[in-house]
């Protein structure tokens, strides 16, 4: 089918007519679904796991923890410090807190505070897509985890999306986490 649709697309501007614009979202663009619940198997696996999961984030060829234009990232709020990050290793072991995106916002400050509620949060910020140098409209769900007697651990990935409020993303990860009735 994507043959034909490209081959469709080819003829289209071969023949000079404005192209058909689709409303399905980017295949290559994780959803914020995608990322509640790789946020949620990212804790439950450091939970398991334990002070040795960390490394496993740090792996960028491990696809469990990297998708389409998202990954998982891990940090310490009261150590300051950048655990794990699968793309970019040389934040590894660095300051956070006092990091700015580049709207000079303190994000790591706002990502604290959203992931300590029991049900994590979103924050929004500016930050370059993979393999990319320009920053983008960047929204991430974080949620704590508690590693090895650690309560200070916080996990988080992100969507780049122009548009969704952290407020709507707010009601789809409380549909995204809510438990499913089972009728019996």
């Amino acid at each position: 089918m994507r043959k034909t649709t490209l081959a469709l697309a080819g003829l289209t501007l071969a023949l000079g007519a404005a192209p058909v614009v689709t409303l399905a979202a980017d295949p290559n663009a994780a959803s914020a679904e995608e990322v509640v619940i790789k946020v949620h198997e990212a804790v439950q696996y450091l939970n398991d796991k334990g002070l040795a999961g960390f490394s496993d984030f740090n792996n960028n060829k491990d696809a469990r923890w990297v998708w389409k234009d998202s990954y998982v990232f891990v940090y310490s709020c009261r150590d300051n410090v950048m655990i794990a990050h699968p793309l970019r290793p040389d934040l590894v072991g660095k300051p956070i807190l006092h990091m700015k995106d580049d709207k000079d916002h303190p994000l790591f400050q706002d990502m604290c505070k959203a992931g300590a509620g029991k049900d994590g949060g979103w924050v929004e910020y500016w930050w370059p897509k993979p393999g990319e140098g320009k920053a983008s409209r960047k929204i991430s769900y974080v949620h704590s985890a508690e590693v090895s007697f650690k309560p200070d651990i916080q996990v988080a990935a992100g969507i780049y999306d122009d548009k969704l409020t952290p407020q709507e993303l707010s009601k789809i990860t409380e549909q995204s986490v809510a438990p499913k009735k089972s009728v019996p």
